[in-house]
């Protein structure tokens, strides 16, 4: 039995269109005159909302008033983001063998609601979002201590630069996957264990 860690943004939820919508209205809404577009997320050394706020010129005073506006405007929408083909089956066949959690800088309200929608939310014993003190690294610990026991195995599976290195720090295995929001130019600067481009892949790697 191993510890599998999902980041949420770009590796469950397909959340590109959501995040550039949700960023340029937060612009909108502070008045700040940027165009957001892929790249303000792709190019993103570290990926947060707050980092985001920043690539899309929001002033420094005013990003955390971007992160909650933005956060808020997810909340808001009628449906949860889609989740990537293939993926609901490979958490259900996962979730039999071995403990998940997710660590990422959305809310833990968010991941919920997106969970319950795709019928997940009993297959993943915590969610750590980013109303859970700490970096990204501190809390893959914190689901360590939590859940992996007697020196089981512990995979973080992130889209960014950011949750490899994260990944590093908690001395922890980290899986990079391709279909999510950053390029694999991007994630290989981080130097990956191991480098997945298909959802179903993750069992091979992990079960082999």
């Amino acid at each position: 039995m191993a510890l599998i860690i999902f980041d949420y943004d770009g590796v469950l939820a397909d959340t590109l269109h959501d995040l550039i919508r949700s960023g340029q209205a937060a612009c909108n809404q502070l008045g700040v005159r940027h165009l957001v577009i892929k790249e303000d997320l792709s190019n993103l050394e570290v990926m947060s909302f707050a980092t985001f706020g920043r690539a899309c010129e929001v002033p420094e005073h005013l990003v955390d008033e971007f992160v909650k506006i933005s956060l808020n405007l997810i909340a808001e929408q009628e449906t949860p983001p889609a989740i990537f083909n293939g993926l609901t089956e490979v958490i259900r066949h996962l979730s039999t063998h071995h403990k998940l959690a997710i660590v990422t800088t959305n809310t833990a309200q968010n991941v919920h609601a997106f969970l319950t929608h795709h019928g997940l939310d009993s297959l993943i014993h915590a969610v750590y979002g980013v109303d859970t003190p700490g970096s990204k690294a501190q809390k893959i610990s914190i689901a360590r201590e939590h859940f992996a026991k007697n020196g089981e195995a512990v995979f973080m599976i992130g889209d960014a630069l950011s949750d490899v290195r994260a990944a590093k720090e908690a001395e922890v295995i980290s899986i990079a996957i391709t279909w999510g929001h950053q390029s694999l130019g991007m994630l290989m600067r981080g130097d990956p264990d191991l480098l997945v481009n298909y959802p179903h892949e993750l069992i091979e790697v992990i079960e082999r």
